[in-house]
Formats: structure tokens, C-alpha cells, sequence
């Protein structure tokens, strides 16, 4: 029984996931907007959500330590979305690639979504306790 709640939640859990990663990589992008030769990344959320619920991940290659003090490489991410580089909007005398107006923008539609999608998980998890209380 809890398997199929599960199972119905995954694409949600997938989702939400999904967006944290890519507020993360819009706060590294804007708090590196005068980094000299910063290239901004993003992902593109409709691919990697669709690659994520097909079980595709981007980190399939082993990473190899020749030697047991080298540090070990870092776990899978659990949303395996590919970090991609931002093309840009205009040009930049020191190589960087962030446009803040587009940065932000990105950044307020990125929490929108998320908290439309915490909220809609509340919303059935609350139906839930609601229907297991008899209400």
C-alpha cells in the first residue's frame, strides 16, 4: 500500500528535486556575477525531469581513484541532471556570462513552481491523513 503512494508521489518527489537543484545553480550564478570568466549553467528542467522519471542518468561513467589519498568522488546526485552552460545575452569584456535580469527572473519562476509543487503535495498528504482519520 505505501509502495503506490509512493509510486504516485514519484514524479512529484522527482520534480521537486529537480527545482531545488536548479535554484542551487541559479544562486551559484548570481552570486558569481562579477566572477571573471564565470560561465552561468542551468538545466533544461523538462529534459532532465523526463530522463529522471525514465530512470536515464547522466552519471553513468565510474570515476576512477588511482590513488586511496585522492578524495573520493562525489554520489550520484539523486536528480542525475546535467548542468549546462547558459549561452549569452551580451557580451562581457571579462568572460562572464551571467545576466542578472535573466538570473533573477529564472530564479522567481524556479520558487513559484517549487512551492506550487510543496503545496500540492501537502494538499494529498493532507487528503490522506484526513481519509486514514475518517474525516
Amino acid at each position: 500500500m505505501v509502495q503506490k503512494f509512493d509510486q504516485a508521489l514519484k514524479f512529484h518527489q522527482t520534480a521537486l528535486g529537480l527545482r531545488a537543484f536548479r535554484q542551487q545553480l541559479v544562486a551559484s550564478n548570481i552570486a558569481n556575477a562579477d566572477t571573471p570568466q564565470f560561465k552561468a549553467k542551468d538545466i533544461d528542467f523538462p529534459a532532465a525531469l523526463a530522463d529522471a522519471l525514465a530512470g536515464r542518468s547522466v552519471h553513468a561513467l565510474p570515476v576512477l581513484r588511482t590513488d586511496p589519498r585522492h578524495l573520493a568522488p562525489a554520489e550520484p546526485s539523486a536528480h542525475g541532471a546535467e548542468a549546462l552552460y547558459r549561452g549569452e545575452y551580451q557580451s562581457s569584456i571579462d568572460g562572464n556570462t551571467v545576466n542578472l535580469d535573466v538570473e533573477r527572473a529564472v530564479f522567481a519562476q524556479n520558487t513559484v513552481h517549487y512551492e506550487a509543487g510543496v503545496n500540492f503535495v501537502n494538499g494529498v498528504l493532507r487528503s490522506l491523513q484526513q481519509a486514514i482519520q475518517g474525516q
